[in-house]
């Protein structure tokens, strides 16, 4: 798979990828915070949206892509600066047309900082 840009610039750090579940761990840097100096909302959703294509990508049929069409996020608790979270994206709905991702953000102790559930559109291959 290449290496996605914004991934690397965010610092997302892939565990293991299968097409059951994708695990990555992020890095929480001063840069990716907000005030007080806890993960910021957007970087929380970024990391998620990006296991979720990730993990869409792993089940598509050949020459297929994907894009994310929608994305919900529940915010549970903070992660501060210096911290590292897990994100592991499992499958809730895998079809033709989409796939529906849900990603668990926690800190490595297992408190939840957020839940994200996504829907990603099957693009099919050009005939």
């Amino acid at each position: 798979m290449d290496p996605l840009p914004f991934a690397a610039l965010l610092g997302i750090e892939i565990i293991s990828a299968a097409p059951e579940k994708v695990t990555a761990h992020l890095k929480v840097r001063d840069d990716l915070c907000t005030r007080p100096a806890v993960l910021h909302g957007g970087a929380a959703m970024a990391f998620a949206d990006t296991l979720g294509a990730i993990a869409t990508v792993l089940n598509l049929p050949e020459g297929a892509s994907t894009t994310t069409i929608e994305s919900k996020t529940n915010f549970l608790g903070p992660a501060p600066t210096g911290s590292t979270v897990v994100g592991e994206c499992t499958p809730i709905h895998r079809g033709r047309r989409t796939m529906v991702w849900q990603t668990r953000i926690s800190t490595q102790e297992g408190r939840l900082v957020a839940l994200v559930t996504q829907t990603q559109m099957v693009i099919p291959a050009s005939v």
